[in-house]
């Protein structure tokens, strides 16, 4: 496997704003998907030839002394829910099979305005459903550290592509995880910014009120870059903060001398959670402690309750964001003698297990009669989780846990037991029901020599205090 961080993307853009070729540094990564990715199935499309057309631009632009941007020649893979103007784009989903956007998500926008060259769309788990990417209606994708296992979902074939040396820099999205979980267990790096940093227009809906796209990359400094990137004020999505966050990069060298680190006991002891994954976030918290940093414990009483909150909220948004596929506007058109039969046809044969079973659990948990007692009292316990993040942010500036309570298991394991697999998101839901920035970092290898990551929490905004955080955990990785 291709060590992520051997193709460092602050060094190609450096490079190729020196007069390095753009071209060959994406038929270099080309190279790699056409020698592993039929083994792995990170990628659901590669567009070689607009890769390749998109970096010969890029190099006609530095010989006319230009400076294309930021991210100039580096190439980056995007999530398969992240709209592209003419390009497939699926979900994962048979029901979008053959759909082509008529317009370009504002994140890949300023990927392309800052130089980066887009190589393909990524698996993942169907309309980002899933924690294993074995949900995908084309096949599941593997973990490039062993193929035998899963690389953690939804964005698993993002984290995948990173992992395997593909890419230097993909973009995924996380409503309850899906960033930082396949980041944790490929062993690369993901964030999950605040809700309303990154602009969500032609993100391709799951649950709106938890939805976040966010980085992922080889290193703690390469995340920041993109993130620095795409995130910003965006009028097209009316959930976006006005003011934008500070920049992450600008800071990441600043260390951790004075901050104030919080160790979640109620996540690091949580049942099901691995030894080697526990002892991997005190021995994070040790490294910290011993640059600089105040380290203790911290308890989140409502974190106990978040698993079954996050799992009648984002059905119940699922529920109705899907109704929208129906065999008139979008994909996939199965016939019948009348519309009512169509629909039903269409969506009986374009959605895949798991998203039938959260759209009827979130029909149900919407009905009359039931409203109040789950998709009310769930949001109640949301409000509880929130309060109990700012009672912990009066003591701590950032708090510390694991990213996913195990490492990768193998394919197959859980696809048969739905708790089983929704248990895989119990440490990384509760940034989402906030709408707080987290982060996933590998932290050292557990047994088999699979990645552990290890996550850190920050209050709304303050990224830059959170990835100065993880710069200094990443150095003391072992």
């Amino acid at each position: 496997m291709t060590d992520p961080g051997s193709i460092n993307a602050s060094e190609i853009a450096t490079a190729v704003r020196n007069g390095h070729s753009a071209v060959e540094t994406v038929d270099r990564c080309l190279d790699a998907i056409a020698a592993r990715d039929d083994e792995l199935h990170a990628f659901l499309h590669v567009d070689a030839d607009a890769a390749r057309a998109a970096a010969a631009a890029i190099d006609e632009r530095v010989a006319a002394g230009d400076d294309p941007g930021a991210l100039a020649g580096v190439p980056v893979a995007l999530k398969d829910n992240l709209c592209v103007r003419g390009a497939p784009t699926t979900c994962g989903s048979r029901i979008l099979e053959g759909w082509r956007p008529p317009y370009t998500a504002t994140v890949v926008d300023r990927v392309l305005a800052a130089g980066a060259v887009p190589i393909g769309k990524t698996n993942l788990d169907e309309f980002a459903m899933g924690s294993s990417t074995e949900n995908s209606a084309f096949g599941p994708t593997r973990n490039p550290h062993d193929p035998a296992r899963v690389p953690g979902g939804s964005s698993g074939g993002s984290a995948a592509a990173i992992a395997a040396g593909f890419v230097p820099l993909a973009l995924g999205s996380d409503t309850g995880g899906s960033i930082r979980q396949p980041a944790s267990l490929c062993g690369v790096v993901g964030a999950k910014p605040t809700y309303g940093a990154v602009s969500r227009h032609g993100l391709i809906a799951f649950a709106s009120s938890l939805d976040q796209i966010g980085p992922l990359a080889g290193d703690v400094g390469d995340a920041a870059l993109l993130l620095d990137v795409i995130s910003g004020h965006d009028p097209l999505d009316s959930t976006s903060i006005p003011d934008g966050i500070p920049s992450v990069s600008a800071v990441l060298d600043e260390g951790v001398e004075g901050i104030r680190v919080g160790v979640v006991s109620e996540l690091t002891d949580a049942e099901g959670v691995q030894a080697e994954v526990g002892e991997a976030v005190e021995s994070a918290a040790i490294a910290l402690q011993k640059a600089g940093a105040t380290v203790g414990p911290v308890s989140i009483p409502a974190a106990v309750h978040g698993l079954a909150a996050y799992y009648l909220i984002a059905p119940a948004e699922a529920s109705s964001n899907l109704a929208r596929y129906d065999g008139v506007r979008y994909g996939l058109r199965v016939d019948a003698d009348d519309v009512a039969t169509m629909n039903a046809r269409t969506r009986a044969s374009g959605f895949g297990a798991e998203v039938k079973r959260r759209i009827m659990l979130g029909t149900y948990a919407l009905s009359a009669g039931y409203y109040d007692a789950y998709y009310g009292q769930a949001q109640r316990v949301r409000t509880l989780l929130i309060r109990d993040f700012e009672s912990a942010y009066e003591s701590f500036d950032v708090l510390l846990a694991p990213t996913s309570p195990t490492t990768a298991f193998e394919l197959g394991a859980k696809t048969a037991d739905p708790l089983a697999m929704y248990l895989s998101d119990v440490c990384t839901i509760l940034a989402n029901l906030a709408g707080h920035p987290a982060m996933s970092l590998p932290f050292g290898t557990g047994e088999g020599g699979l990645p552990i990551g290890v996550q850190v929490f920050a209050q709304p905004l303050r990224e830059p205090e959170m990835f100065r955080t993880a710069r200094v955990i990443e150095e003391s990785a072992p």
